[in-house]
Order: structure tokens, then sequence, then C-alpha cells
């Protein structure tokens, strides 16, 4: 389509603002590196039992960590989100603990989320079915989102999450979401008053027959609407419609259907810029300062 792309590095950076670890401390939870905390949140965490020597904050005992998470939303320091998610020292290691979803970006601990592209095939070109997220979501109301997307809960694999989120948030029979296949996996670090969210996207695909209408069934989304891809794109690359992390699923989409042409040296650095806080910390540690970051060596 248009031949600049710079529009859609913007949503790169704008999903890759923390510096790492910049002025964190580095978290540790037994003998392995976790995540990063925020130097003012040292003296909750030592009365915790926490200890930090040598510039690094360790929980000895990584089991501890939910009930020192509880006690910490009872204290105030976060709201809860009352959904634990598992903890993990790197995305393919096995889980070490758990911890409420809303203190996940006080230790800077990853976290892992799903996203569906639902498309229609007609005459005319790919559709997009897209969810406007309801108002009283406390991230993002109102914004454009994917048919189907969430954080996968603690003890469920991405696969399972996905069915999850599909029967709540779409009403999708599980019979037509096995027809789903993996994509692409997405990283990014953002600054957020939160803290520091270090998430991990793992994204899939589902052709959809043409009567298929979603139906919301949670509350999560006000209402479903199917536009042309072309439509998908123009938003993405001139409005800030889309919930911040979709848009970087989309621009994955747009290089994998020829929209954005992947083999263009612009191409390949949107894709380099997709593998997020590990491109970047790879390189200078810091998010991107430019609109186009530079590709890695092959």
């Amino acid at each position: 389509m248009s031949p600049d792309l710079t529009p859609f590095f913007r949503h790169i950076a704008a999903c890759n603002t923390a510096s790492l670890p910049g002025r964190r401390i580095a978290f540790h939870l037994g003998g392995a590196p976790a995540g990063w905390v925020a130097p003012e949140l040292l003296p909750v965490l030592l009365d915790h039992g926490m200890t930090h020597e040598r510039g690094v904050v360790t929980l000895t005992d990584p089991a501890r960590l939910e009930a020192i998470g509880e006690a910490m939303a009872r204290e105030g320091v976060y709201r809860s989100h009352h959904e634990l998610f598992d903890v993990r020292t790197d995305v393919d290691r096995p889980a070490i603990a758990r911890i409420d979803r809303g203190a996940l970006p006080l230790f800077g601990l990853m976290a892992q989320g799903v996203h569906l592209n639902g498309l229609v095939r007609r005459a005319e070109g790919l559709h997009l079915w897209i969810a406007r997220r309801s108002m009283s979501k406390r991230l993002d109301p109102g914004k454009l989102d994917h048919l189907v997307a969430g954080g996968i809960p603690a003890g469920h694999t991405p696969a399972q999450a996905l069915r999850k989120e599909a029967a709540e948030e779409a009403s999708l029979p599980a019979a037509l979401l096995a027809r789903a296949t993996p994509t692409v996996t997405i990283r990014y670090a953002l600054d957020r008053p939160e803290g520091l969210r270090r998430d991990i996207l793992h994204c899939f695909e589902l052709l959809l027959p043409e009567d298929f209408i979603p139906r919301p069934a949670d509350g999560e989304v006000e209402e479903f609407s199917l536009i042309p891809l072309a439509e998908a794109f123009r938003l993405v690359r001139d409005t800030d419609a889309f919930k911040f992390n979709v848009n970087l699923v989309l621009i994955d989409l747009f290089l994998r259907t020829g929209l954005i042409d992947p083999a263009t040296a612009e191409g390949q650095r949107l894709r380099a810029g997709l593998d997020g806080w590990r491109f970047f910390a790879g390189r200078s540690g810091h998010a991107p300062s430019g609109p186009a970051p530079s590709a890695p060596a092959t």
C-alpha cells in the first residue's frame, strides 16, 4: 500500500519505552534472574523478607511470592486483578511461582498473553473481525481490539488460554477454534505508571466462515465489527484507534499478507522491532530513539 511506512514504527517505539535495566534493581527468584524493581519499592520488599545485596533483590523461596503479592495488595501498593499468573524466568522455562496479574509490573516479571486474528475471505479480499473494548475495562476502554485476546492465567498453556478467551469473549465454538494456527511471538518492554511491563504475545490466526457472527459473552466487549483488512491497515497507519499492543500483532499480519512488503529494508526493520525487549536489550539496552530500529545481523 503506502510506500511510507514511518507511521508504523511509532507503534513499535511506543511499546518499547523501557530502558533495561535503567535505574531499576535486578530481581532474582532463588538464584535465577527474573525481573527488575524500582528503587522506591525496596523498603516494601525488605519488609517482606527479601534481601538486597550487591545490587540484587532476592526472594530466596519463590513459593512465597504469591502470599507477598497478596499482602502488598492489602497494603495498597498496587490494585489486585484477582487473577494469578505463572512466573517464569524465561518463556521456555517452567513456572517457579505465581502472583497476581496486577503485581507483575512491580517486579518487571514477564507476562504472557494470546491474540487471535479472526479473518474472513471474501470476493473483494480479506476482512478482519475486530472488537470494541468495554468502557468498563481498566486498560484502554473503548479502544479497538482483536476478536479474541487476553492474558494467560496460571496453569494454562497459550492454547488453553485461547480456548478460554474465545468462549468468554466471542462465543467462538471450540470446533471452529480448533482450526486456528500459531503465527508469531511478539515481545516488548513498556514503562507504565504501574511499573515495567515485559509482555510476550502468542499470536494465532483463524480463517472464519462468512456466516459466523461473534457474540460478546462476558461483558468485556461492546461490539464486534467486520472490516476490510485494508481499513485495518489505514487505522494502524493513521490513528491510535487500536489498543496499543494490538497494533504490533496487526503489523505482523500486514507483513505476512503483503500489505507491507517484508523484503524491503523497512519491512525487515519492522519485523525485527516485533522482537521488542530482547532485540533492543541485546543492543543498547534502550527502546529505539528513532522511528526505525536497525535490523539484526544475519
